[in-house]
């Protein structure tokens, strides 16, 4: 049979001979599947979407004027900014104790571990509002804190001036996020193979040089996603420090809608700049996990898709 007569019957049993195509031949267009269901599920939520979109516009108990008139009121932005300035100091803190965290963790002496260890479970074990209300009543334990100095030099602190709404909501926060910023970390560093670190030995490199320009830039890849993920969530967790009237987002509206009653229009006022700045927060968490991911994909190392074309054409062409 000739090569012609690809894919006609042969032979009593009416089986069809298939024939090996040669690399670069051309075999004719390639016919896509139908897949049904996926038109069908994409229908529905277009439907859905649509639906609710249509829904939030006509309904007049939404009150898009007074979503609009507030949107960018000054106490509105003053919050906004308190947020903001809240959620980089305490990732800040998070981060630098976390990452003395994970190399408690991961020393050989053993007291150091354990102590790592047991704040980690501590933090972890327990609700962040729980821990923040502990915080904002550290006085009813210890009214006053006094130090000893040399030279019989006594210093003390009352607790009650000292612990401000904002002091506490940066230590609950911080302290919160050092634990699991610890674990993060940790877990990217126990990514990195270890051969990597014997290598950098073998070459004479010192451990410092080791951790800086061996482990941690490859150990990035597996922590920034989640430190992108706990960034989104310290912004919103802002939003529960209002039970202690300290004038982050959620309570600037509060106190705006305490007066108004316009309670709807103005959560949709908080609703609306907490989607935006996680947004902001999400397209830049894309571009440094780009910058991370070099080396790893094939496009991001320098090997684009003209590269590979230019490879399978010279192998087509060593073949034939």
């Amino acid at each position: 049979m000739s090569n012609a007569k690809i894919g006609m019957e042969a032979g009593p049993m009416k089986s069809k001979k298939v024939i090996p195509v040669r690399f670069g031949e051309d075999v004719g267009p390639v016919i896509p599947n139908r897949h049904i269901r996926r038109w069908v599920a994409v229908a529905i939520v277009i439907l859905i979407s649509l639906l609710i979109l249509q829904s939030m516009i006509t309904n007049p108990n939404y009150q898009w004027s007074i979503v609009f008139k507030y949107f960018t009121a000054s106490s509105v932005l003053s919050g906004l900014l308190t947020t903001i300035e809240l959620t980089v100091i305490c990732m800040a803190l998070g981060l630098f104790l976390g990452m003395i965290l994970a190399i408690m963790r991961m020393s050989p002496i053993p007291v150091l571990r354990v102590a790592a260890a047991i704040y980690v479970w501590a933090f972890r074990a327990t609700p962040l509002l729980i821990q923040l209300i502990i915080f904002y009543n550290f006085s009813a334990l210890y009214p006053k804190l006094a130090f000893t100095l040399p030279f019989d030099l006594t210093y003390s602190l009352n607790m009650n001036a000292v612990l401000t709404p904002f002091l506490v909501a940066v230590l609950a926060f911080s302290l919160n996020e050092a634990a699991y910023m610890g674990e993060i970390i940790r877990g990217g560093v126990l990514s990195v193979d270890t051969g990597q670190s014997e290598a950098a030995k073998a070459l004479g490199m010192k451990a410092n040089t080791i951790w800086y320009r061996i482990v941690l830039p490859q150990a990035m890849r597996s922590i920034i996603p989640a430190t992108g993920s706990q960034v989104i969530s310290m912004l919103k967790g802002t939003s529960i420090i209002s039970f202690i009237a300290f004038p982050e987002l959620l309570y600037s509206v509060q106190e705006i809608y305490s007066r108004t009653f316009q309670t709807i229009p103005l959560l949709i006022v908080a609703v609306l700049w907490y989607l935006l700045v996680t947004s902001v927060l999400m397209v830049g968490q894309v571009f440094v996990e780009k910058h991370y991911s070099r080396g790893y994909d094939g496009v991001r190392n320098g090997t684009n898709k003209r590269t590979v074309d230019a490879l399978l054409n010279d192998a087509g062409g060593n073949g034939a």
